[in-house]
């Protein structure tokens, strides 16, 4: 099977599609799209050809992407089920084949026809052949433009520190500061396992995370561990709470893997968690598992979950979880694929799950009627928006949008406007630039001619590392000179961003640092020249400014 795929997968780069007339059949159209024939497909796949064979890159055999939109399928299958005919017939496409690979394939005149429709069913979910870039275009410099400096500052006062949990900085790796939305009760998680409630400006052991897990790690650092929370909107009643963490590789049934031939770093899991007394001070209840999800390196995981603020009982959200998982470095490690999947496979994409329904498939949770691939043949229904490289904010603005930050690869930040079933470019677009996963991923550059065929959605902000190499957002003051408009910033510097996003051009603005009446930086501030910034808030509305560096917390005492 492998060097049968092998030849005519490379048909897919010796032959030029001619464009359907009026009448004439669309390639590939006679290709069944059902779920439980896709599913088969991908098992003869990853039995027969994953070890040749992927829809990255051209590796023992030829880059599989885009092959059944470009070769016709009658032609496949004959061609599988007797090779050396088709050459010996004078068959023009068979015969350069033969002239590539000096080799001819074996016949498979036993194998079923229904597992050779398999096989197209599952090769026709890659729809995007490989990209092309012309390297004379390559942009030195994406966005020359640079950030301005405002006269506004953000005037701090020092609110809690948080104990610390590892030997070398980051000393404290908290991430999260948000609150429980009926109680007002504020907390903020430490990547390495602890869960704090702040009372008085003290933390409070609330929840050992790690203590129910065997398998919980936490390094080497980014991004693992104790990756997100979220309450449930009706905690106080129900004593619903969710966390992510990682897990490292073991013998647990997976729910979403991938090809035994690809490496998995870590396991993301999802847990829902039943409180006994959800007024007590300390935790004390049961979890059950959600999902498992495994991922090629340790970075661009599960960091965040959270439920929309806004809706109440009867809404459409109301109860349902928002899950941001990212490409887990699939791309960069060249399995692109896994990442580039058109809504097909559940990485690189913003979920919304019904924790409270069992219509998924292992059972766990339910898939919510209004998703946008709900019940599409071929499509994850989990999924509500995706094309992500590491969404590690979600929140929703002042006038009840969401948005989600988007930690770029070599070039680009992003905060993007999520509007489901949309398609936000990774792992092909940076930014508003165009990404090469087969080449040099360091380079970019600019949208092509027919970019407006690709449908994809691009940011409602975004700057190049010269300002900053990580975005982290997001919340919006309800008083003082940042009223209404959005805080971020960039995470390992400890730059100060803020913008107007009901602007119909929103614009990037810089800002200072006042602590103690004197003008400073985060980086004096902790006294390190990685600060890891993040940002939290409380039910009052109050912001406050972290520095994952020496663990501290700061209050935003101008607003």
């Amino acid at each position: 099977m492998k060097n049968l795929i092998n030849l005519f997968a490379a048909s897919l780069l010796l032959f030029t599609v001619i464009s359907c007339t009026s009448g004439t059949k669309e390639i590939g159209a006679d290709i069944s799209t059902e779920t439980e024939q896709i599913e088969a497909g991908k098992v003869l796949f990853e039995q027969n050809c994953s070890t040749c064979h992927n829809f990255n890159q051209s590796a023992i055999g030829p880059n599989l992407s885009g092959l059944t939109r470009k070769v016709e399928s009658e032609w496949i299958r004959g061609f599988i089920k007797n090779p050396q005919e088709k050459i010996d017939q004078g068959d023009e496409r068979a015969k350069e084949l033969y002239e590539k690979y000096k080799v001819y394939m074996p016949a498979f005149p036993t194998l079923k026809e229904e597992d050779i429709n398999a096989l197209l069913s599952y090769m026709h979910t890659y729809e995007r052949a490989p990209v092309e870039v012309n390297d004379s275009e390559k942009l030195e410099d994406p966005i020359p433009e640079k950030i301005s400096k405002s006269d506004l500052n953000l005037e701090l006062e020092y609110f809690a520190q948080i104990p610390a949990s590892d030997k070398a900085s980051p000393l404290a790796k908290i991430t999260k500061m948000e609150c429980e939305p009926v109680s007002g009760r504020f907390f903020v998680q430490d990547q390495h396992g602890i869960m704090y409630e702040i009372r008085d400006s003290k933390p409070y052991e609330y929840f050992n995370l790690k203590s129910y897990f065997p398998d919980f790690v936490s390094k080497p650092g980014l991004a693992t561990g104790f990756g997100s929370y979220a309450f449930h909107p009706d905690f106080t009643n129900n004593g619903l709470l969710y966390t992510s963490h990682t897990e490292k590789p073991g013998n647990k049934p997976k729910d979403f893997d991938y090809a035994d031939s690809i490496k998995v770093t870590m396991e993301w899991v999802i847990t829902e968690w039943t409180l006994e007394d959800p007024n007590a001070e300390t935790f004390k209840g049961t979890g059950r598992e959600l999902m498992r999800i495994d991922v090629v390196t340790q970075i661009h995981g599960v960091q965040e979950l959270a439920f929309n603020p806004n809706a109440s009982p009867g809404d459409e959200d109301y109860g349902l979880l928002f899950i941001g998982i990212g490409d887990g470095g699939s791309a960069e490690s060249g399995f692109s694929f896994i990442a580039d999947h058109q809504g097909s496979k559940i990485w690189s994409s913003i979920m919304r799950i019904d924790p409270s329904g069992s219509n998924s498939a292992n059972g766990k949770y339910g898939i919510p009627a209004s998703n946008p691939f709900a019940g599409v043949p071929g499509k994850l229904g989990e999924i509500y928006a995706y094309g992500f490289r590491n969404p590690n904010r979600i929140f929703w603005d002042p006038k009840g949008r969401m948005l989600a930050t988007e930690i770029g690869h070599h070039n680009i930040e992003e905060l993007n406007l999520i509007e489901p079933g949309k398609f936000y470019g990774w792992p092909i677009r940076e930014g508003t630039f165009v990404i090469n996963p087969f080449g040099n991923m360091s380079n970019l550059y600019p949208l092509p001619a027919d970019d407006s065929l690709l449908n994809a959605t691009y940011p409602l902000l975004q700057f190049d590392h010269d300002e900053g190499n990580a975005i982290i957002a997001g919340y919006f003051p309800e008083g003082g000179p940042f009223k209404g408009k959005l805080l971020f910033g960039d995470i390992p510097s400890g730059k100060l961003f803020f913008s107007d996003l009901n602007q119909s051009q929103p614009e990037i603005l810089e800002i200072g640092v006042v602590y103690d009446g004197k003008e400073t930086t985060l980086r004096d501030l902790c006294q390190n020249g990685r600060v890891d910034l993040k940002y939290g808030q409380d039910c009052q509305g109050q912001v406050y400014v972290m520095t994952k560096a020496d663990g501290k917390i700061y209050k935003i005492i101008n607003q």
